[in-house]
């Protein structure tokens, strides 16, 4: 069995596969990483395994990682199932470098839009002849809510609020409207200039804030929250076939 790990901004997420089917997947705190692989490599029969972080300092965690057979620390040099025509893969975020393999896994010789609406929110495009050809970042929903507060002087820090009016009759009511239906609008518009240029896009909306955003938008995709951990398993499987 296969076994991803995901170490994002604010939680790792972790996932189980045989073969391509995910069997089960967990989201916990980075303080109980050693106990909670731990336990799943007692449960399991892992055989091997792929670490992506967006963070530096992961000796411990790549130590303990290590013991299994067969071991990848995603990077910029890792091999993947796409051609990458980023002109910096550099510093092409691993989990856009996992979100793009994703699109390769389960949508091929298509052109795909991967949205992933979590602490930013990143657009990927990957065309049908499996060229990465990049994408965009801006500010996630949380993110936004947060520098209204913190670069302002009066403004009340707020969360999401699902019950938003389009014209906001108090203070609260005009920040829910404008960040809201800003993302929104974002996001429409961004898909709407892809379906411009590419007539056959299949767009998929991934991260955090998924189950939010796809009540909200009108255009036609494919929702998954999981759909990093399963282009992980994708570049696992790539770079250990025998």
């Amino acid at each position: 069995m296969n076994l991803v790990v995901d170490i994002g901004n604010t939680q790792v997420k972790a996932a189980v596969f045989e073969l391509h089917k995910l069997i089960e997947h967990f989201v916990f705190e980075e303080e109980q990483f050693s106990k909670k692989i731990q336990q799943i490599l007692q449960e399991r029969e892992i055989n091997q395994c792929i670490l992506s972080s967006v963070r530096e300092n992961n000796t411990k965690i790549v130590d303990q990682l290590s013991k299994i057979p067969r071991f990848i620390q995603l990077n910029s040099t890792t091999p993947v199932p796409f051609q990458n025509l980023y002109s910096t893969p550099k510093t092409l975020g691993i989990d856009r470098i996992a979100l793009v393999a994703g699109a390769i896994g389960e949508f091929p010789n298509q052109n795909v839009l991967v949205i992933d609406a979590g602490t930013c929110i990143t657009y990927d495009f990957l065309n049908s002849k499996s060229e990465y050809l990049g994408g965009a970042i801006s500010p996630g929903i949380t993110v936004r809510y947060r520098s209204l507060h913190d670069y302002t002087s009066k403004l009340p820090q707020l969360t999401i609020n699902e019950e938003f009016n389009l014209i906001g009759d108090s203070t609260s009511g005009a920040i829910h409207s404008g960040i809201i239906n800003g993302v929104i609008q974002e996001i429409e518009g961004v898909i709407n200039q892809y379906q411009a240029k590419y007539q056959d896009l299949t767009v998929v909306l991934t991260g955090g804030d998924t189950k939010f955003l796809s009540k909200q938008l009108k255009n036609s995709i494919f929702a998954n929250q999981n759909f990093l951990l399963h282009g992980l398993n994708q570049i696992l499987t790539f770079n250990n076939k025998e």
